[in-house]
């Protein structure tokens, strides 16, 4: 397992658009840091890249590696290794590579200009983002066998999560607006990751106050020590659920 995902992690390091992936945040994160005057206003801006530009990069990338790789998980599948070695073996290696890229793109430049709670957690935002959507693209992929589709429907799953869930949300808040829609939000809110994560950091921002009364309720979750452990062990399943579905889906699949 360990020699697959060495490999893996190589081969997706010295990726040219992983390259560029890289020295394209690095260079955003420097120039706005160098253009706000406040490192907190840049924190803001970066939020907007975090969780548009990562998630659909992360879900593209992996699911292209993964159809371009479909010859060599052939061949690994004909040695004596279970399949849900190789599959967890790839997830890890596309995980930790993105991350990695995330980390020294922004991660890096957050740690720099504004080390403090609100930069740990935008780091941790986006690190998170980034494995959840690697995990989603491996499940989109392993159910469809046709590379164009397949790429589609990973190109819907990033529209659904980044636009279209927060448009059905303000259709219902609408539709529903003589009841209390504010404490079910925070339910709801779990059933997106962008969301969560958006919150997470905007909470930390201490900006809550612009977001009205549903501010203040997410405050009074999130914001304790219990809400955290929470919408983080979320987060973690949003990790753990996509990729267990999808190696349970490859152990079985005919390739």
């Amino acid at each position: 397992m360990k020699k697959i995902i060495k490999y893996v992690i190589i081969d997706i390091l010295r990726n040219r658009i992983m390259l560029a992936y890289t020295a394209f945040l690095l260079v955003l994160s420097f120039s706005i840091f160098n253009l706000e005057d406040n490192s907190a206003k840049g924190l803001l801006s970066l939020l907007n890249i975090v969780l548009i530009i990562v998630p659909l990069v992360s879900i593209l990338f992996a699911s292209i590696y993964v159809y371009n790789s479909a010859e060599f998980l052939e061949l690994l599948v004909s040695q004596p290794l279970k399949r849900k070695t190789i599959w967890f073996s790839i997830f890890l290696g596309l995980a930790f590579s993105l991350s990695l890229a995330f980390f020294v793109g922004i991660g890096i430049p957050v740690l720099l200009y504004e080390w403090s709670a609100t930069g740990l957690m935008l780091v941790l935002a986006g690190i998170f983002l980034s494995v959840i959507f690697v995990a989603i693209a491996m499940l989109a992929t392993v159910k469809t066998r046709d590379k164009a589709r397949g790429i589609g429907v990973a190109i819907l799953l990033w529209l659904y999560f980044s636009l279209l869930f927060d448009g059905l949300v303000l259709f219902l808040l609408f539709q529903f607006s003589d009841y209390p829609m504010e404490k079910m939000m925070v339910g709801i809110s779990a059933f997106n990751p962008i969301d969560l994560s958006r919150i997470m950091v905007l909470l930390k921002m201490d900006v809550s106050a612009m977001m009205g009364y549903t501010g203040a309720v997410f405050k009074d979750f999130f914001g304790t020590v219990t809400g955290t452990a929470i919408a983080a062990a979320v987060l973690f399943l949003w990790m753990l659920v996509p990729a267990w579905l999808s190696a349970r889906k490859f152990n079985r699949k005919d390739l």
